[in-house]
């Protein structure tokens, strides 16, 4: 008799009320769907906003590399800032982070996937497809394009028609971080610099870098060519699977060898760019640095990613970007290398 009459009282409403009601109850459903949906997206890192000053890190972009087990598997993932009460970065305008490659864990970060100017870091990209594309037994004859750099460029100081072997070049580029050495290892890889820039853009795609973008194989500044301190872990991350690259980041000073145009065999000593392979600066107690990149431009201040031990062994990346003076730099860099014996 109940069910009879919740019938007829329906059957009573008008069309226009039972059209209202169907609507309502969509509606609800909607609302239930749209909240589960973002109760469920609240683990997930969020993208920051984009301005002129901080890059918006592509968390679609990172959550699709993620969810291929075997890539997260061996990578370190944390938040944008992860504090430590055992460093203090020198200056606001610093982004930093130190990745444990053991256990895979951020024991710090500030602003790690925020926009910013890696200079001659870029590097590091550019040696990963040296090594993975290049022949280090081809003989490289320097052409107006390798030494056509803007004044005040870092170079190993290479003329047109000198001659100079691939694995030279890669140690002119990781030891001295020679420009010249760049723009002919790109070309040479590459045929044309704006091949070898795409290759380095697909490269970082592949490698997760989502918050990279390429312009040069130098560094040398230009607004369209950023990354964030995460790709460059995951670049240096990369790099170091590869013996010939951690033989040649681990060298203080190098007897380059090459052949002029007159056919002359030439010397040069280069000394490394990074101050802990120089002795210029000593880490941490028991901590020892293996190598990496440095990099400095006015736009990105001064910047250093180097992988290190522990006194157990146990290897670590810790990157610092954005620091004012030499000084700074390799202070903020100790205070984070500080934290792998802790």
């Amino acid at each position: 008799m109940a069910q009879e009459t919740r019938k007829r009282g329906w059957r009573d409403l008008s069309i226009s009320v039972r059209i209202l009601i169907v609507l309502l109850i969509i509606v609800a459903a909607l609302i239930i769907t749209v909240t589960g949906a973002t109760a469920a997206d609240r683990n997930l890192p969020m993208p920051i906003p984009y301005t002129n000053e901080t890059y918006a890190y592509h968390t679609v972009g990172r959550a699709a590399m993620l969810s291929d087990s075997s890539m997260a598997s061996r990578l370190c993932v944390g938040d944008n800032n992860v504090d430590n009460a055992g460093v203090s970065l020198r200056s606001d305008s610093e982004h930093a982070a130190l990745f444990s490659l053991d256990d895979h864990s951020v024991l710090y970060a500030k602003g790690m996937y925020e926009k910013i100017y890696p200079a001659s870091i870029t590097k590091i990209m550019t040696a990963i497809l040296a090594l993975k594309y290049g022949n280090m037994d081809d003989t490289v004859t320097i052409n107006w394009q390798d030494v056509s750099l803007e004044p005040g460029s870092q170079v190993v100081g290479f003329q047109i028609g000198d001659k100079v072997k691939m694995s030279e070049l890669l140690h002119g580029l990781l030891i001295h971080s020679g420009n010249d050495c760049a723009q002919a290892i790109a070309r040479h890889v590459a045929g044309s610099m704006d091949k070898f820039v795409e290759m380095m853009n697909e490269e970082a795609d592949e490698l997760g870098c989502t918050g990279t973008h390429f312009m040069n194989p130098t560094g040398l500044h230009n607004e369209n060519h950023y990354t964030t301190v995460y790709d460059i872990y995951l670049m240096l991350n990369e790099a170091i699977t590869n013996d010939t690259f951690v033989n040649v980041m681990q060298v203080g000073v190098y007897d380059l060898q090459y052949e002029n145009a007159a056919g002359s065999e030439k010397h040069v000593t280069l000394d490394a760019t990074d101050h802990y392979l120089t002795g210029e600066t000593d880490p941490p107690k028991n901590v020892t640095v293996l190598g990496g990149k440095t990099g400095t431009t006015d736009a990105a201040g001064n910047c250093l990613a180097i992988e290190s031990q522990n006194a157990y062994g146990q290897p670590y990346i810790s990157i610092v970007v954005g620091a004012k003076t030499k000084d700074a730099l390799y202070t903020d860099m100790n205070s984070l290398l500080s934290l792998i014996n802790s």
